[in-house]
C-alpha cells in the first residue's frame, strides 16, 4: 500500500514538474510575441538589436514602448494569481480572489482618489501608494471579518459589498472631475490596460509585486494548515494571526502594485487556480507559485490577443479578461451549488 502511494505521489510530481515546463515555454512565447507585437513595422532583429544597446527608432520602440508593456503582463498576472491562490486558501473558499472580495475595486478606486485630486501627476509615487492603501483597506475589512468568524459565504458577499462601494465612489468621483484629462485617465483604470506604460511603471510594480509574493510564500504552510479548519492550525503549532495578516499584506502589495500599473483587470486570480489545481493538487502551497505563473500567462496572452483582434486599442484588458472571467465564475457557483 505504502509502495502504491509513492509512485502515485511521484507520478503526480512528475506531471506537475510537465506541467510547469509547458506553463513556462507558453509564457516565453507570449512573451516574445508581445514584445514584437506593435503599430511600429520594426523587424524583429532591428528590435532585438534596439533591446540591447541600438540607437535611433528601433532603440526608443523596444526600450520604452516595448518591453514595459511585456514585461508589466509578466508582473500583473503573476500578482493577481498568486493572490487568488492564496485567498482562496485562506477563506478555504473557492469563490475567493481579489477582484470577487473588493481588493481590486479598491486598490482601484485608491488610484482614481490619486488622479482625480491630481497627486498623481505632481508626485509619481502618489498612485502606486493610494492603491495599495485601498487595497489594505479592503483586505483589512476581510481580514476583520474573518477573525469574527464570518463563514465563507458572508465573506464573499462582504467583498461584493466593499466592491460594489468602491465602485460607486469611483463613479462618484467621475461625475465630479472637472478635468476631462483627469476623467479619461480614470475611466482607462476602471477598464484596465497595459498600454501606453514605461519602464518608470515597471520599477514601481516590479518590488512591490515580489515583496507580496514573498509574503504569501512565507504563509504556505500555515495555508495548508487552516484547510483542516483553524482551531486544527492552531494546535498543530500554527500562528493563524500571523498567517491571515501576511496573507492580507501580500495581497494588498501584490493587487494594489498590479492595479497601479493596469488598472482594474479582474477574474485572473479566480480562474487561473481553478484551472491548475488539477494539475498540482488541492493544497495552497503548491498552488501559489504555479498561479503566479500560469497568471502571467494568462495577462500576456490576453493582452497580445486584443492587440490582435482589436489593434486600433479599443478593446482593454480590463473588458477582455471580465469577458472571459464572469462565465467562469457563474459556472462555477453551478457546480458548487450541484455539488452541495
Amino acid at each position: 500500500m505504502v509502495e502504491v502511494r509513492s509512485v502515485v505521489s511521484e507520478s503526480r510530481r512528475d506531471f506537475a514538474v510537465t506541467t510547469t515546463l509547458i506553463l513556462f515555454a507558453i509564457l516565453v512565447v507570449a512573451f516574445a510575441v508581445s514584445f514584437l507585437l506593435g503599430a511600429s513595422d520594426q523587424s524583429a532583429g532591428a528590435l532585438f538589436a534596439g533591446l540591447f544597446g541600438g540607437q535611433g527608432i528601433a532603440g526608443l520602440i523596444a526600450r520604452e514602448i516595448r518591453l514595459p508593456r511585456a514585461l508589466l503582463g509578466l508582473i500583473v498576472g503573476a500578482g493577481l494569481g498568486a493572490s487568488g491562490a492564496a485567498l482562496q486558501g485562506l477563506f478555504r473558499n473557492p469563490l475567493a480572489e481579489p477582484g470577487v472580495t473588493g481588493v481590486t475595486s479598491s486598490a482601484g478606486l485608491g488610484a482614481v482618489i490619486a488622479l482625480y485630486f491630481g497627486l498623481a501627476a505632481s508626485n509619481p509615487f502618489a498612485l502606486p501608494v493610494f492603491a495599495i492603501v485601498g487595497a489594505l483597506a479592503s483586505a483589512a475589512v476581510l481580514y476583520l471579518l474573518s477573525r469574527a468568524g464570518a463563514g465563507a459565504v458572508a465573506l464573499v458577499l462582504a467583498g461584493v459589498a466593499v466592491a460594489s462601494l468602491a465602485t460607486a465612489l469611483t463613479a462618484l468621483a467621475l461625475s465630479f472631475a472637472k478635468n476631462p484629462y483627469a476623467m479619461s485617465e480614470m475611466v482607462l483604470w476602471m477598464m484596465g490596460s497595459l498600454k501606453d506604460r514605461t519602464m518608470t511603471d515597471v520599477v514601481f510594480a516590479l518590488p512591490l509585486t515580489l515583496l507580496g509574493i514573498a509574503l504569501l510564500l512565507s504563509a504556505a504552510r500555515g495555508l495548508d494548515a487552516l484547510t483542516l479548519g483553524e482551531d486544527a492550525a492552531e494546535s498543530l503549532g500554527v500562528a493563524v494571526g500571523s498567517v491571515r495578516m501576511r496573507v492580507v499584506v501580500g495581497v494588498a502589495l501584490a493587487t494594489g502594485a498590479a492595479t497601479a500599473a493596469a488598472g482594474a483587470v479582474s477574474f485572473v486570480g479566480l480562474v487561473v487556480p481553478h484551472v491548475l489545481r488539477r494539475f498540482y493538487g488541492y493544497a495552497p502551497s503548491r498552488l501559489i507559485l504555479p498561479s503566479a505563473l500560469g497568471g502571467a500567462v494568462l495577462v500576456t496572452a490576453a493582452d497580445v490577443l486584443i492587440r490582435i483582434v482589436a489593434p486600433d486599442g479599443q478593446l482593454l484588458l480590463g473588458v477582455l479578461t471580465a469577458m472571459l472571467g464572469a462565465p467562469f465564475f457563474l459556472l462555477l457557483i453551478f457546480r458548487l451549488r450541484s455539488e452541495a
